[in-house]
């Protein structure tokens, strides 16, 4: 079991929530690795629910991840957006989303203590 709480993206959320996905069994593995609650931001659930309704899959499953208190939005952007701010636009020359900010931004705040140029660890699927 990992030590602390994950973050997590949009794209292991979906996987999660959509059985018939091209990674659900990963994720699902992944999942049991993490203990509640894992970090996300707003912006993470807006771009988990557009997806998982363009994938033809239901969005309550994942209001009820969050009333469960398995995920946690766990930054504010109001609160934030000045440092949302710099982020995108040091990485304005990348594809960074909003969402991706936060999530930098929260593991800065919340997890990892990054800053600067220093690496994120992320899983991902091979």
């Amino acid at each position: 079991m990992k030590k602390g709480p994950g973050l997590l993206d949009t794209g292991p959320l979906v996987s999660f929530l959509g059985s018939g996905l091209q990674h659900h069994s990963w994720c699902c593995e992944k999942w049991k690795s993490f203990r509640p609650p894992l970090l996300t931001c707003e912006p993470v659930l807006t771009e988990a629910a557009s997806l998982l309704k363009r994938e033809g899959c239901d969005a309550d499953p994942l209001f009820a991840l969050l009333e469960r208190g398995v995920i946690r939005a766990a930054l504010d952007v109001q609160q934030e957006h000045s440092d949302l701010r710099v982020l995108m636009r040091r990485y304005r020359n990348r594809p960074m989303s909003l969402a991706d900010a936060c999530l930098v931004r929260l593991s800065e705040l919340e997890v990892y203590r990054r800053h600067g140029n220093k690496v994120i660890p992320v899983l991902m699927p091979e």
